[in-house]
């Protein structure tokens, strides 16, 4: 036990040390003028615009709206993908139907969508989370899909000897076999939804962590722009955090 635990911290260290040699080799390149300061600020100036922006400016309203959009764009992506999936990897009859359609539709990139949005809904709040749920669910919906449909054989025969319906069937057999795919192609979807979430408010102009990023690269402040790509990265750090950490907790059955 103590050599696993020293072995995760020595992997943490590890990680911490590689961090802190990226913003050394940063600070260095700066130090030399190996780029100009106008396009690749030192890390202690965006560290310092990022403080002051969190604490004194707009940046941490525009995160939580990104966070928000993402997460509402996420939430719905999952619940939509993990239904229609748990359907169509139930079902041979709506595998043949669903399939060759969700087949077209799965290569389209979100950010293809979005002037076609536009298009139709306008510039609305509501187009761009439709987007942002359009680009996230394939993830949830691929891996519910396969989930449902590699139970086994046998477990549905059983099922079936047992008089069971389908939807007992779905809940008591189908969803605990799925669980794992589904847990990990949530973990995919919220990444893509941060992803498309950004991409979304870069060429909508809507508030938001894209939209600020954008504007700082417009006006030359460096600065801002890299405070508002780091907090970018501490988002999807914390997402894939959490959400490593609920799968463990869900998935306790199946460690040994």
């Amino acid at each position: 036990m103590n050599g696993r635990i020293d072995y995760r911290w020595a992997w943490r260290a590890g990680s911490v040390g590689v961090t802190l040699a990226i913003f050394a080799l940063w600070g260095m390149v700066t130090q030399l003028g190996l780029v100009s300061r106008v396009f690749l600020p030192g890390p202690l100036a965006t560290l310092q615009a990022l403080w002051q922006n969190l604490f004194g400016g707009e940046l941490a309203g525009q995160a939580l709206e990104t966070l928000r959009r993402m997460l509402l764009g996420w939430l719905l992506a999952s619940l939509f993908g993990i239904g229609l999936g748990a359907l169509v990897g139930s079902s041979a009859s709506a595998r043949k139907w669903l399939l060759p359609t969700l087949e077209l539709l799965r290569p389209l990139p979100a950010s293809a969508l979005l002037p076609v949005g536009i298009a139709i809904f306008g510039l609305t709040p509501g187009m761009l989370l439709a987007t942002v749920a359009f680009g996230a669910v394939w993830p949830v919906l691929l891996a519910t899909v396969h989930g449902f449909s590699s139970v086994d054989l046998r477990l549905r025969e059983v099922a079936q000897a047992l008089g069971f319906s389908r939807t007992s069937f779905v809940v008591k057999f189908g969803f605990p076999n799925a669980l794992p795919d589904i847990l990990s192609g949530m973990r995919l979807s919220l990444t893509a939804s941060l992803i498309v979430t950004v991409v979304g408010e870069l060429l909508t102009a809507q508030n938001g962590l894209g939209s600020t990023i954008m504007l700082a690269a417009r006006s030359y402040r460096s600065t801002d722009l890299y405070a508002g790509v780091i907090v970018l990265g501490v988002i999807g750090y914390a997402n894939n955090a959490l959400l490593g950490l609920a799968e463990r907790k869900l998935l306790r059955w199946q460690r040994p």
